[in-house]
């Protein structure tokens, strides 16, 4: 069994409260669970107003399967949703 997860810590501009920030957490979650069935959670950064850290999981069969699928994920947040990514890293663990 792999396990592939992804790490984002980005920028959310022009928010002014946690409830916008929030909004657009849930939002981002949503899109990733629904269009790719990974696991998704906000896992650090809870406290800040401007930046958000992510965290996404998959289970598989294979390696470069899991780590496209997240390339893939990385794509469309980079793509599609109106924040500043500052790191971004994939990696895959065989259990």
């Amino acid at each position: 069994m792999i396990v592939s997860m992804i790490q984002l810590i980005f920028e959310i501009p022009d928010v002014d409260t946690i409830k916008d920030k929030r909004r657009i957490l849930r939002s981002v979650k949503d899109k990733l669970q629904r269009r790719f069935n990974m696991s998704v959670a906000e896992v650090d950064l809870q406290d800040s107003l401007s930046f958000a850290q992510i965290g996404g999981a998959l289970v598989s069969n294979s390696r470069s399967f899991g780590e496209s699928v997240l390339h893939k994920a990385f794509e469309l947040v980079e793509r599609d949703v109106p924040v500043r990514i500052h790191d971004m890293s994939i990696y895959s663990e065989e259990f």
